[in-house]
């Protein structure tokens, strides 16, 4: 098979190919055979209908199919030809002829010798008390509160329900009435200023505050400006929790209502938990060594722009997600994602360089505890384990994300690294 190659940049290649007509017509010919055999079709007894007949109904389909097979074969052919590295997805367009195509690929930049032993990794370690179950169930506790009125000033963590109006300057906000709403003192979710001056109202009381927004502050009106803010607590309510009783214990999953399994079940959860908050460090460790390390190494341009383009999606989607509009996106915002996508990129192909190189290869094992690890998370473990087998694209993505974990270890371990011992709620705050 010949196949042209011209450089179109220091990372970029455009590789000229045509398919093979012969090798198109037989696999042509075989699958509209096989078919012939196989198919019924009204009218016809079965492998008696006609080629002509087969080819009006099926050749197109079977035509396009073997152009994609063999159009597949062919470029990774070419590519073996030239002994070319190519990072990121080719772009394939149509040539001349109807058989030709003109690939378009970035190719791995050339990283050296790859010596991660003048790496300096702080690997952090941790474990799970009982100290860190007790708060977890005093969270799963606060979940479930229930809420009490009380005569009392408010304090921290009581639930106000409050109206408030400020005056800046000439200017009422609003300009009629109150606004209304409700807060739960000491959790930052009014301007502190304002959630601190709840404490100590009792239920009808009201208190004018003399508050300085910021210049930034998100309402205009009252930006940069000192303000006469009224807040009156309508209702205050106490926080009751629930008791740990067997009818709490069995609405998370426990049939049995045990204390013992509902710790050691927890226990399980934190476990998953700070696992993937200490690789998710670790992988941040050795990545910032390995930019430090080769942030001269030119990118390919076309896949960092497509890494800063869906960093930006992924931006976007979460803001929808959140309830917010992101409203009008300017073409050119993938821009300010650029350095960041730089240096994901960097960190992905060096971790693919360092497999490849030392012939680090996917250990199904890992591969099957992480499956199992994640499918733990829900009501039916099994349902979930078949559905990762029977979807190629999920496969795919977590043996991706199980084989980088795995290069990530095998740095740490030959790099030079020292242990940092943390509390499990400090390891597991990102």
């Amino acid at each position: 098979m010949q196949a042209s190659i011209e450089s179109t940049g220091n990372l970029e290649r455009r590789l000229t190919f045509s398919l093979p007509e012969d090798r198109l017509q037989t696999h042509i010919s075989g699958r509209l055979g096989e078919i012939a055999r196989t198919t019924r079709i009204k009218g016809f007894r079965p492998g008696k209908v006609p080629a002509k007949v087969i080819e009006q109904r099926f050749g197109q389909q079977v035509r396009s199919e073997a152009v994609d097979g063999l159009l597949r074969e062919t470029f990774d052919a070419a590519l073996r030809e030239h002994e070319l590295r190519i990072a990121g997805t080719p772009r394939i367009d149509k040539g001349e002829g109807e058989l030709s195509f003109v690939a378009t690929v970035e190719l791995v930049p050339d990283f050296g010798d790859v010596d991660v032993s003048k790496l300096t990794v702080v690997r952090h370690t941790a474990e799970i008390n009982d100290a860190d179950i007790d708060q977890m169930i005093t969270n799963l506790r606060e979940q479930r509160r229930s809420w009490s009125p009380v005569t009392r000033g408010a304090q921290d963590g009581d639930l106000v329900a409050l109206e408030t109006w400020s005056q800046a300057g000439d200017e009422r906000l609003p300009a009629e009435g109150t606004e209304k709403g409700s807060v739960i003192v000491g959790q930052g979710m009014m301007f502190e200023q304002i959630e601190q001056g709840l404490v100590g109202l009792t239920a009808g009381e009201e208190k004018t505050l003399d508050v300085e927004f910021p210049a930034d502050w998100r309402v205009p009106a009252l930006a940069g400006k000192q303000v006469k803010v009224t807040v009156k607590a309508v209702d205050v309510s106490a926080p009751v929790l629930p008791e740990v009783d067997a009818e709490f214990i069995k609405s998370f999953g426990v049939k049995g209502g045990d204390v013992e399994q509902f710790r050691k079940d927890i226990r399980a959860n934190l476990e998953r938990e700070l696992k993937g908050a200490l690789m998710n460090r670790l992988r941040r460790e050795v990545g910032e060594q390995l930019i430090a390390a080769y942030a001269s190494v030119e990118m390919p341009p076309r896949l960092v722009e497509n890494e800063a383009r869906a960093m930006l999606d992924q931006q976007l989607e979460q803001i929808r997600r959140s309830g917010r509009n992101p409203g009008d996106v300017p073409a050119d915002a993938h821009e300010g994602f650029k350095d960041a996508a730089a240096k994901r990129v960097l960190v992905g192909l060096l971790v693919g360089e360092v497999a490849r190189k030392n012939d680090l290869r996917l250990d199904p094992k890992r591969l099957n505890e992480t499956m199992r690890l994640i499918a733990s998370t829900y009501e039916e473990p099994e349902q979930v384990i078949e559905m990762y087998r029977n979807d190629p694209q999920l496969m795919s993505g977590l043996q991706n994300r199980v084989m980088e974990e795995q290069v990530i270890d095998w740095i740490a371990e030959r790099a030079q690294h020292t242990e940092e011992k943390l509390s499990f709620q400090d390891a597991i705050r990102q």
